[in-house]
């Protein structure tokens, strides 16, 4: 990795609620310099999901999403 590269993979949870909104953001693994920050940013302001179903009715799921970061400074 060059000096101005930033690279890595950085590990979200959360909660897809039954209304499509997302809680319970957090981030598992960070590769620091800012990371968590954003990704916390960016969760947060995603519009609603589509929630899960079960017999028909929606509901509750979570999720781990890892996320590849690939920047240069």
């Amino acid at each position: 990795m060059k000096e101005n590269e930033l690279k890595g993979r950085v590990v979200a949870s959360f909660v897809v609620e039954k209304d499509g909104s997302l809680s319970d953001i957090k981030v598992i693994r960070s590769i620091g310099y800012g990371t968590e920050d954003e990704v916390l940013r960016i969760l947060k302001s995603m519009p609603k999901w589509i929630p899960g179903e079960q017999n028909g009715k929606k509901v509750r799921c979570s999720y781990v999403i890892p996320i590849m970061i690939y920047a240069t400074k």
